[in-house]
């Protein structure tokens, strides 16, 4: 069985995006769950910039932020 977890995040004053994140099902007791977590990285676009991704724009000296999004179960 595969789980699917769909998350709305909005930075700030930003648009909102959608992340899908799906995994297969586990034993909880065989894995350490206590540290699970989802991290986003992003950046902000150059002004005037298209709305198309470029990996340039990480590979700059750049601001990158980061969330850490922690994975709660339903156990």
């Amino acid at each position: 069985m595969t789980y699917i977890l769909y998350t709305f995040i909005s930075f700030c004053h930003f648009e909102p995006i959608r992340i899908v994140i799906s995994c297969d099902a586990f034993d909880p007791a065989a894995e350490a769950t206590n540290n699970d977590r989802v991290t986003v990285e992003w950046t902000n676009t150059p002004e005037g910039a298209a709305k198309q991704f470029r990996r340039e724009w990480f590979q700059d000296d750049g601001m990158v932020r980061r969330k850490n999004l922690p994975i709660g179960y339903n156990m």
